[in-house]
């Protein structure tokens, strides 16, 4: 499999996107890609609006996405496409769609027979097992918590050490705790803003300049940069 789990899509004083560009272009290749994008995680705009932001960044780079909701048949749209592109938003409602448009097992198939698939945000949340460890509000209820698995283990995106000031509620790191607590096996990733998760067949790299927190039940929570291995995530039982 060849996937690419983003974080955000926005770094602070930067453009749509932007910190992700050349990871984007290196991880699709130099040919052009016709990929289809996923924009169901949209609440508050079109999926019009949606394809035009990300087709714009994507045509920077010499790729081209078109919506899924342009297409009468989706799951041919998605047999046809070169890439996979689902982009950030509300998991839940990404979620509740996927599931409600019978998606899911078609793109989970199509991505473990080598077609890439590039997530951010939410669309990092549903190539996970589960959608347990998003930090979206449920404003939707899906027909189950179970999404893609195209990898073994939780990714918490955005994830924040800061405990701000005049703040008592519980810190991402106490809720990732109670997570892990009572699913004992899994591991959670706390991927931090602006940086990604690089999967290449059997190789599961860091990018960029921060680290990654790794929790697991009954283990100390560790930082492992890009240097670091992280194939061991992959071995881990979902």
């Amino acid at each position: 499999m060849r996937i690419l789990l983003i974080s955000n899509s926005t770094n602070p004083g930067e453009g749509y996107l932007e910190h992700a560009k050349p990871h984007i272009k290196n991880f699709l290749g130099d040919k052009p890609k016709n990929a289809i994008f996923i924009p169901y995680a949209a609440v508050t705009f079109s999926y019009d609006e949606y394809e035009k932001k990300v087709n714009d960044k994507f045509e920077e780079i010499g790729h081209h996405v078109t919506s899924i909701h342009k297409f009468n048949n989706t799951a041919e749209a998605i047999e046809n496409a070169d890439a996979i592109v689902v982009g950030g938003g509300n998991t839940w409602q990404l979620v509740k769609t996927l599931q409600d448009k019978k998606l899911m097992k078609v793109i989970r198939r199509k991505v473990r027979h080598g077609i890439p698939y590039i997530g951010w945000s939410a669309g990092s949340n549903v190539a996970c097992p589960t959608l347990r460890t998003t930090n979206d509000m449920p404003i939707v209820e899906p027909k189950k918590f179970k999404t893609l698995n195209l990898v073994p283990f939780q990714i918490n995106p955005h994830y924040l050490d800061e405990h701000p000031t005049n703040y008592a509620g519980e810190t991402r790191e106490v809720r990732i705790n109670e997570f892990i607590t009572v699913n004992p096996d899994i591991y959670v990733v706390g991927l931090r803003e602006g940086t990604m998760l690089w999967l290449e067949d059997d190789d599961l790299s860091l990018v960029g300049n921060r680290p990654a927190r790794i929790f697991k039940y009954k283990e100390d929570p560790i930082e492992l940069s890009g240097e670091d291995d992280f194939n061991f995530l992959l071995k881990a039982e979902s």
